[in-house]
């Protein structure tokens, strides 16, 4: 081919881009809103993360109160208030975590970006605490409310399972606690998602 053909034709290819670029950012910007609601992903982070958000208060609900029903000395039979509140809460917990890792793994664009560009988001405050802080917070409090509810199963009298119940899951409250995106913070998220 000719240089001055083959220039012709970079020429061509960057305009030709450049308008499909051009088509495409219109198309986006007269795009109606409901239209949104038929992508199956869009439906299903905002699906995924209205659960993750609601449920959340299960799980801190049960927490407290299976560190409260063990700090109240509630734990004397197999079916007391801590197991039953304890129960509970781990299944709050999982249910919790198996929502919070697929936002985090798979339906949040979000989270596709955050990853994508992980060493730039370490830099900011707001990126860190989702990638890092709020996994690492709830991962911890998991960990620590299924830890503690085996010992307390295992403990050979009321008191040694009271105060594992009271330790593991008082851990587990404050990690939850520190980790979840209150509003005021700088990753803030509403109480209440609707």
């Amino acid at each position: 081919m000719h240089p001055v053909n083959s220039r012709q034709s970079t020429v061509d290819n960057q305009h030709s881009t450049i308008n499909n670029q051009s088509a495409i950012n219109n198309q986006q910007s007269t795009i109606n809103p409901q239209s949104a609601f038929r992508n199956p992903q869009f439906t299903m982070y905002s699906t995924t993360l209205f659960l993750h958000s609601w449920i959340r208060w299960f799980a801190i609900i049960a927490v407290v109160g299976t560190t409260f029903a063990a700090v109240m000395g509630r734990v004397q039979s197999e079916n007391s208030p801590a197991d039953r509140w304890g129960l509970f809460a781990m299944t709050a917990l999982d249910v919790q975590l198996l929502l919070g890792l697929l936002l985090y793994l798979v339906v949040s664009p979000n989270m596709a970006e955050i990853r994508a560009h992980f060493g730039e988001a370490m830099r900011t405050p707001q990126l860190r605490f989702w990638a890092v802080e709020h996994l690492s917070a709830m991962l911890g409090a998991v960990i620590l409310a299924h830890v503690g509810r085996v010992l307390a199963r295992k403990a050979a009298t009321p008191q040694k399972k009271r105060a594992r119940l009271i330790v593991c899951f008082g851990a587990a409250t404050i990690l939850i606690i520190l980790g979840t995106p209150w509003p005021g913070m700088p990753a803030g998220r509403p109480l209440f998602r609707v």
